[in-house]
């Protein structure tokens, strides 16, 4: 399973052919309000979505947004909004999603992830989360090795041939399975139009180089191409 399109990839992407508990107190599912906790992160990215309640001692389900969500192992704090567009918490619960999660254990399950969270100890407590939107810190990520790179940190870096000359700036990248392709849009060109993109294969045989520092990629690519 792939990311969706604007979706975050939290597992480090490789440039292809280079080298390379217990819980805590339980919390009725209808009383469930915000916590006081620590603020929002200005590098919050969102990597996944509870979808249900997984047991009945307050487990919950969560469908990531990545085939390999390691931020979601990574990080014991899960920052939480609500679904877009819900007027209500599922399950007859009132008040307001709680600002944040503490994680006292996290564990891969199939195609999806199964966590326990402080404070939600019961099945009717984790239904009452059902569609909360989950947020974890870009600084909280697990470092990427050599050569290897998040979506989230590519998005947004201008891109230049071997001689200077700007295709554009990373808006996105599409998976293909074997390797990931950047999509470039040129400068003046119009957002709602793919077919004015650049798509270059992310892979060492087209990039020659990837600079976070100066917000640059740069690959072996004709302005023709």
């Amino acid at each position: 399973m792939s990311s969706p399109p604007g979706r975050p990839k939290e597992v480090p992407l490789p440039l292809a052919g280079a080298a390379h508990a217990g819980s805590g107190a339980s919390t009725p599912a209808a009383t469930v309000t915000a916590e006081a906790g620590p603020a929002w992160p200005i590098d919050a990215l969102e990597v996944g979505r509870i979808v249900d309640a997984w047991g009945v001692k307050g487990w919950l389900k969560v469908q990531p947004f990545s085939a390999d969500p390691q931020a979601l192992f990574s990080s014991r704090r899960w920052f939480v909004k609500p679904p877009e567009g819900a007027s209500s918490r599922p399950g007859g619960a009132v008040g307001r999603y709680p600002a944040f999660l503490s994680i006292a254990q996290v564990r891969p399950h199939a195609e999806i992830v199964v966590a326990l969270a402080d404070g939600i100890a019961d099945r009717g407590a984790a239904e009452a989360l059902r569609g909360a939107r989950l947020f974890i810190a870009r600084s909280s990520f697990p470092p990427a090795r050599k050569d290897e790179y998040y979506w989230v940190d590519l998005i947004g870096l201008d891109v230049r041939n071997r001689e200077g000359e700007p295709l554009g700036t990373v808006v996105g990248l599409v998976d293909t399975g074997p390797h990931s392709v950047l999509r470039i849009r040129p400068e003046g060109a119009d957002p709602a139009s793919p077919a004015s993109e650049r798509l270059v294969p992310f892979v060492a045989a087209y990039v020659d180089d990837v600079s976070l520092e100066h917000r640059l990629i740069t690959v072996d690519w004709g302005l023709d191409f």
